[in-house]
């Protein structure tokens, strides 16, 4: 369908579905990016589908509809943001697209906190996901919340994010927990997204994930198990007594998590959560 046959919202959406369809892409993908380029609503889309639709927004929106059918750039890239936990953030190349699977991790975090002056550190922050999102859940209790970064770019994004919730949080630029233990600082809860896929499985990866979201961000030595490694490692310097440490993990990691968190701390309690999906997704571990 050329430009002169599409007038209407609706044309465009049609045409881009079979478009991405025909790419092997989402078709769904048409209407995330025309409510982005319109700035409409699902609401809108519905009462305004037989609108017609301005010349330079359809160009612009058949733009980034090839881009994505040709490279598989991933959506969240072209519009700049992504909803997690019932916010919407900023995301960019520099940092990981938030998983469904990480929501999980924060409603278990934040299930176990029933009391005020705790202090709680995002390890690999990244966007800053989960770090906001905990603080906006703890927003009227004395919680003191933290995130560190190795990456300055994603830090940025961290930052910019929680300006945008006005959420209270101390950002540190380190590898996982270093900072803090130069600060002497010490912690309730560490939770934490790493690095888990072993770099053997980048060939399984989508192509979506694997040439898109940052290197850093997805792999991890040791068959995926490296952050896990350093984290728990410098906890024992971090943790307070009786604190506790999430972890989001790799489906087929639970057990050799749990084995290191015992080996640090081989009094600690360790848990194991599915997630919706019914596959190991997190470990608790309480120490």
């Amino acid at each position: 369908m050329s430009n002169m046959q599409i007038t209407t919202v609706y044309e465009a959406l049609e045409w881009a579905s079979s478009f991405l369809q025909k790419h092997n892409c989402e078709p769904k993908v048409a209407e995330i990016l025309l409510l982005h380029e319109l700035d409409w609503t699902k609401t809108d889309l519905l009462i305004q589908l037989r609108d017609p639709i301005a010349s330079e927004k359809l160009e612009h929106f058949q733009q980034k509809v090839e881009q994505h059918a040709k490279t598989k750039i991933p959506v969240q890239h072209l519009t700049g943001v992504e909803a997690f936990y019932g916010h919407s953030f900023h995301v960019n190349q520099h940092v990981l697209i938030p998983r469904p699977e990480t929501e999980e991790l924060v409603q278990r975090v934040t299930e176990v906190v029933d009391k005020a002056n705790v202090t709680c550190v995002d390890v690999g922050t990244g966007s800053g996901v989960i770090a906001v999102s905990l603080a906006k859940e703890w927003e009227h209790r004395q919680v003191e919340m933290l995130a560190t970064d190795l990456s300055e770019d994603a830090l940025k994004v961290a930052g910019k994010n929680a300006a945008k919730h006005e959420a209270k949080i101390d950002f540190y630029q380190g590898n996982f927990l270093e900072p803090l233990i130069e600060q002497g600082k010490r912690v309730d809860i560490i939770v934490s997204n790493p690095p888990y896929i072993a770099y053997e499985e980048a060939d399984s990866l989508s192509e979506t994930v694997k040439n898109f979201d940052p290197d850093m961000a997805l792999f991890a030595d040791e068959h995926g198990l490296a952050a896990y490694q350093q984290i728990i490692h410098q906890a024992s310097q971090v943790l307070k007594r009786h604190g506790m440490i999430f972890f989001e993990i790799g489906h087929m990691q639970a057990e050799a998590v749990t084995k290191l968190i015992k080996q640090q701390f081989p009094e600690s309690k360790v848990t194991v959560f599915q997630d919706i999906n019914g596959k190991d997704r997190i470990v608790r571990g309480i120490m």
